[in-house]
């Protein structure tokens, strides 16, 4: 399961909606274009797996539109997934990014958890990419390039500080991002 499944799996927990309707709402709200063979390969492991229903609404001159619902195991498993962050998907921002955009569905001991993987992952990135910096030699650009990615993982790790204190809350407050 990736992030897309998040995303899919969310937009339903708001509301029912047929396929068009789904991939328009997602795209609108997180500027991901979603494919047709992304969406619905997905709705189609989600209704095998008892996550969502599939209800045909029938329409006028067409063929009927098929509305998808979540279920309570669909609900479950949309917080297991937002719950559980891997190593390797700690790693992946958009992983990452879109759980925190979840934390409302979350307790505050889930929401810190994924936050210290993600930190985990970020020190572990900011090891690897020092000893970059001490292999590069005479790379002047190189050595750029690669300081400046230390100094972005620097400071994400430095606003992880700041949501963990959040994550306590039921939500941000204003002017804490």
């Amino acid at each position: 399961m990736s992030y897309i499944d998040i995303v899919i799996l969310r937009h339903l927990h708001k509301r029912p909606a047929h396929g068009y309707e789904l991939r328009k709402r997602v795209e609108a709200t997180t500027g991901f274009v979603l494919h047709n063979n992304s969406l619905y390969p997905a709705l189609k492991r989600f209704e095998e797996a008892g996550a969502v229903t599939k209800t045909a609404q029938p329409q006028e001159g067409k063929p009927p539109r098929h509305v998808y619902e979540i279920t309570g195991v669909g609900r479950e498993l949309l917080h297991e997934m937002i719950a559980e962050l891997r190593p390797e998907e700690a790693a992946d921002e958009s992983e990452f990014l879109a759980r925190v955009g979840q934390f409302s569905l979350l307790a505050p001991e889930e929401r810190i958890a994924v936050l210290d993987a993600r930190d985990d992952a970020l020190r572990t990135r900011i090891e690897h990419l020092g000893a970059l910096v001490e292999r590069s030699g005479g790379e002047p650009w190189g050595r750029l390039v690669t300081r400046e990615l230390v100094r972005r993982a620097k400071a994400e790790r430095t606003w992880l500080a700041k949501l963990r204190t959040a994550a306590h809350a039921e939500a941000p407050e204003p002017g804490d991002d």
